[in-house]
């Protein structure tokens, strides 16, 4: 049973602390940083942490100045709930005309990661001062390098020990396709995995005007793009879900002349590991012998880079019961699962936790943009819901240890 006396405790110093929290993105967003590269952002990040007494701060990860990780020890010995926040920014050129717009020209918090850092900060605040209460221990960690996939941030925050005593582990997305302040959880498979394929096709260039010369690698390459389609259409059970998506076609330098090979990217995602695991072959297979079929050799890759987030059954109830209590029944909502990706699901192949969303779209207010585009923006009355959620989840999670 939760305790609604804390909770209305927390939710108050949420609402109170709103100007602040607001404050606090409006800064980050004015001043985004690339992945691994957060070093302002880190320091602020930092002192902000030493303001509120913390003695056990540590900044530096992967070998650089971002990233930086904190804990509020309880007066009680109990579990450590760990909370997490993503930093880094986007190569996006803001066209948002507010007070505030990005001044790193060609970077923008063009995914609410300003947002989640303003959240944690504040509920960090709110967890501090509530230290003398708290039934155990709250690790704080702001991450740099999310949005890159290779290195990721999550992957090297653990390597280097972030979860090292952990029993479970705390996330949100600020989300623009939701109403402001509805909270969204989903047991199991939330978000699916994120990998990328490569693909060469090598042929013999020639004269455009005498392909029975060449071997022309332009036209299996095409081939090839069609085909792996039906990796998705043929290969998989309709029941299961994936998504073999080109993004980029590099062959020659110029209009009349058959290049000598032709370079396919792409990305693969699945939620289900053991679909994740066949694409490789699927894709080999498929790639050479189309390739094959047209004289043309071909050369495969598959990089795996951010694996399912799957919630813990136990701990996104708890989550589900702390959203009832803090925004109410109308106000929350099982997600759907989604086939974008996120690193924290690296931290729940090792821990249980759970990773859920606070909305934070409102038309009226021009924050109907979706994620990652150059005209992102978020209704910021979600940012108390936010702080409010991540701190009454942590005092939940160290109540209920066993969700």
């Amino acid at each position: 049973m939760m305790d609604a006396r804390r909770i209305k405790k927390i939710k108050d110093m949420a609402r109170n602390l709103a100007p602040e929290t607001v404050d606090i993105r409006r800064r980050l967003h004015a001043r985004p940083e690339l992945a691994w590269r957060e070093i302002e952002t880190s320091g602020y990040v930092e002192r902000r942490l030493a303001e509120l007494g913390l003695t056990d701060i540590k900044r530096g990860f992967g070998g650089t100045e971002s990233g930086v990780t904190a804990e509020i020890r309880g007066s009680q010995a109990g579990p450590c709930v760990a909370l997490r926040a993503d930093m880094d920014a986007l190569p996006v050129r803001e066209e948002n005309d507010v007070p505030y717009r990005s001044q790193n020209e060609g970077t923008m918090h063009a995914c609410g990661h300003d947002g989640h850092v303003a959240i944690l900060l504040s509920a960090a605040k709110i967890l501090a001062s509530m230290s003398p209460e708290l039934p155990g221990r709250v690790r704080l960690i702001f991450q740099p390098a999310e949005e890159t996939g290779l290195p990721s941030g999550a992957a090297e925050m653990i390597e280097e020990g972030v979860l090292d005593g952990v029993d479970s582990i705390g996330g949100l997305h600020l989300w623009s396709f939701v109403e402001t302040g509805k909270v969204q959880w989903r047991a199991g498979p939330v978000m699916a995995s994120s990998d990328r394929l490569s693909v060469t096709i090598r042929g013999r260039g020639g004269h455009g005007a005498m392909p029975h010369a060449a071997v022309d690698p332009t036209v299996a390459a095409a081939s090839c793009i069609g085909a792996v389609q039906t990796i998705t259409s043929r290969e998989i059970d309709p029941i299961d879900t994936a998504v073999v998506s080109i993004g980029k076609i590099s062959a020659g330098d110029t209009f009349n002349v058959i290049p000598d090979s032709v370079g396919i990217m792409g990305s693969l995602r699945s939620f289900n590991p053991d679909v994740r695991g066949k694409m490789e072959e699927r894709l080999r297979r498929i790639a050479c012998g189309i390739a094959s079929a047209y004289r043309c050799t071909a050369e495969t890759e598959v990089t795996y880079m951010l694996p399912c987030v799957v919630n813990d059954p136990g701990v996104t109830n708890l989550l589900k019961e702390t959203a009832l209590a803090v925004v109410g029944p109308d106000m929350t909502e099982e997600s759907p699962p989604l086939m974008v990706s996120e690193d924290f699901g690296a931290y729940l192949e090792r821990v249980p936790g759970t990773f859920f969303f606070v909305g934070a779209g409102n038309k009226s207010k021009g924050a109907d943009h979706p994620h990652h585009s150059p005209r992102f923006n978020i209704d910021e009355d979600a940012l108390a819901e936010g702080a409010a959620m991540m701190a009454s989840f942590a005092l939940a999670a160290m109540e209920n240890p066993r969700g």
